[in-house]
């Protein structure tokens, strides 16, 4: 077995890994960016080494540098969690050149199933059915045309969603692979693209896999996939509720023998896509190399260590574990926690983690990189953390996910925990009608937005109390209460949050006021501070939340996974609205212009795309708001933008004229 292992990734991933080799008695060594150099994952590392700056690609991507790192430290062996290296077959030969083992498949293995044009190829030799599709496509339109509408491009070099387009209509299709091929470029080095036939209704389940070097292949039963939002899973659960236990055989099986058709070794998922209305029907979509961010919930059901195992296989043990071995115990469930603002069309976010609540209990866990004080920036994927659960049957672990979710608060920015409660607790959700388009069906309803009188209320208790002294009262003129001769006219707070704002009259002590909002009548409240929190009596309930003060004055609320930042002045993300007048057109993140696709002087209409902004690997574009001219032009492609800075300036047309 090993000594010591580095770890060549970051947050909640790399997190999890250590706690495994911790557990084995393996010494860990984390490796990190000038960005993370305060992270959980290099603070609960035993050795943690600066590899570069936060630019990606000079650091995490850096494969002589993470080489360098791991013999320099004494590792024997390397994991490369999920993302950035983990599918590198370059990097796994460049780890054996170096004497390193590397925790994964060979790289045979790892670049036959990497390139989705052969992975096909070579699964559909084994007998696993494949998407009718084409690889060698040189006349997209003809291309399509031979598989039939809808369609689905896909990046031939990488997985995760990035690049993948659908296209339900000729006229779409000549945009849709100009912009596949240049995220697939950009994403993977690589613009080639293969279509396939999109299937109607789709669910995308998944088969984890498991093989040592001696010839054994194993799988531990499916996830079912099909909570997604632009190809990015967002829920995952094991088992799927569509398939019987002849159907997950079957899957299981052709899973196994993909997985033998290219001499794999260590841990993997095999994708499919099934139809809803025939769940006897899959086909083989690609094989993901690596461990996958949903993992947990298989080791929810089975009880198996799937890092454990890859560390043990990698060190040439062989699998303890037959098929017959692996048993299904009850159901378990998946949330993936963002850095993202579903409300503004889950644009990333960022900020410094000023206060942070991750839930605990029974069949409870929570796989995440947070720590008090981490920063959050555009720098890498918003993912911030996992929380999952398990119980008996499927009904008990989403109310166990919903009520775990109730308990996470990340104070100091958006993410989008209350987006997740709405989702799982959606009645198709929960009668397992699922498939890869209902989050998108289902948007306006799942990012609805109205913040609730409670948060201010208690933001202003919470005001009241910071301007309340301590101690005894002697001169009821040092009593924030409004107190004149006459009486008490009360302290009044002009709030605001998410775009809406609230007059609230407070009369009366901290501990006992009565709260008007605007004309309303008076009620009975009271508040008090608890530990890092906020303890409030108002309309007759007895409501708590988690607190923290930003450094700009705001406060921070989260109550049943509704986090609020409350401020006495207009909030920055209120002006965000749609703009019929025209005028100056912001990033709605901080990022990268990728693209700008206008210049000044131009004519556009509503709705014309002007740039392309990168964060956190996601493309976004920045439309014009109105009919109206380019009057000016504020970026160029490479630029850094912060969040609500000025791209350009669209002039509506009747003011030109």
């Amino acid at each position: 077995m090993f000594d010591t292992v580095l770890v060549a990734n970051r947050g909640e991933i790399a997190v999890r890994v250590i706690a495994t080799l911790r557990r084995m008695g393996i010494r860990s060594v984390a490796v990190y960016s000038d960005a993370d150099a305060g992270a959980r994952h290099v603070r609960e590392a035993d050795v943690a080494v600066r590899i570069g700056p936060a630019e990606a690609a000079r650091s995490y991507l850096s494969i002589p540098d993470v080489v360098r790192a791991a013999v320099e430290t004494g590792a024997q062996a390397v994991h490369p969690g999920y993302g950035f290296l983990a599918e590198n077959a370059a990097f796994a030969s460049a780890c054996a050149e170096a004497g390193l083992v590397f925790i994964g498949p060979p790289p045979a293995a790892i670049d036959a199933m990497g390139d989705k044009i052969r992975a096909k190829e070579t699964v559909s030799a084994a007998g696993v059915p494949v998407v009718p599709g084409r690889s060698d496509v040189d006349d997209f339109e003809a291309a399509a045309a031979e598989v039939g509408y809808p369609v689905l491009l896909k990046p031939s070099a990488g997985g995760g969603g990035k690049g993948m387009r659908l296209v339900t209509e000729p006229g779409e299709l000549a945009a849709a692979v100009e912009a596949a091929q240049r995220e697939a470029r950009g994403a993977f080095g690589d613009d080639r693209l293969l279509i396939e036939r999109f299937v109607d209704t789709p669910r995308h389940i998944e088969v984890q896999v498991l093989a040592d070097a001696h010839g054994t292949v194993v799988h531990l039963g499916e996830r079912e996939c099909s909570l997604q939002r632009r190809h990015q899973k967002i829920v995952e659960e094991a088992p799927s509720p569509l398939l019987d236990e002849a159907a997950r055989a079957r899957m299981g099986a052709s899973a196994a023998e993909a997985a033998r058709s290219v001499g794999y070794v260590g841990a993997g998922t095999v994708e499919f896509i099934v139809s809803a209305a025939d769940p006897g029907e899959f086909f083989f979509m690609e094989m993901n190399t690596r461990l996958q961010v949903e993992h947990p919930v298989t080791e929810q059901v089975t009880g198996v260590d799937l890092v454990e195992w890859q560390v043990r296989v990698a060190a040439g043990e062989a699998l303890a574990l037959s098929q017959e071995d692996i048993r299904l115990d009850g159901h378990a469930v998946e949330a993936r926690v963002y850095a993202e603002d579903p409300a503004r069309g889950f644009v990333p976010t960022g900020g410094t983690v000023l206060g942070l609540t991750e839930p605990r209990g029974p069949h409870v866990r929570v796989d995440s990189g947070l720590l008090e004080g981490s920063r959050i920036g555009s720098d890498y994927d918003p993912m911030l953390a996992k929380v999952v659960t398990w119980g008996p049957d499927r009904a008990a672990a989403l109310h166990r996910l919903d009520r775990a979710l109730a308990g996470t608060a990340v104070l100091g920015l958006q993410t989008n925990v209350d987006f997740l409660r709405r989702l799982v607790s959606d009645e198709d959700v929960r009668t397992g009608r699922l498939d890869t388009g209902l989050v998108e069906r289902k948007l306006d309803v799942l990012t609805a937005t109205e913040i609730s009188d409670d948060f201010f209320v208690a933001a202003a208790l919470d005001r009241l109390i910071a301007l309340e002294p301590q101690g005894p009262v002697v001169d009821p003129w040092d009593v924030p209460s409004g107190w004149r001769a006459g009486g008490q006219a009360g302290v009044v707070f002009l709030l605001s949050a998410g775009g809406a704002e609230r007059l609230v009259r407070v009369q009366g002590r901290s501990s006992d006021a009565r709260v008007s909002l605007g004309d309303g009548e008076p009620v009975a409240a009271s508040g008090e501070r608890t530990a890092g929190g906020l303890a409030v009596h108002w309309g007759g309930e007895y409501l708590r939340y988690a607190r923290a003060e930003a450094p700009d004055g705001a406060l921070w609320l989260s109550r049943d996974g509704v986090a609020v930042a409350v401020g006495e002045r207009p909030n920055l993300l209120a002006g965000q609205a749609d703009d019929v007048e025209g005028g100056p057109v912001t990033s709605p993140m901080p990022g990268t212009v990728l693209v700008v696709k206008v210049a000044e002087g131009d004519e556009v209409a509503a709705g014309t795309p002007l740039a392309v902004v990168e964060a956190m690997k996601m493309e976004h574009t920045i439309t014009a708001p109105v009919d109206g001219v380019v009057a000016e032009l504020c970026v160029q492609a490479g630029r850094q933008v912060a969040l609500d800075e000025k791209l350009a300036l669209v002039t509506p047309r009747e003011q030109t004229s």
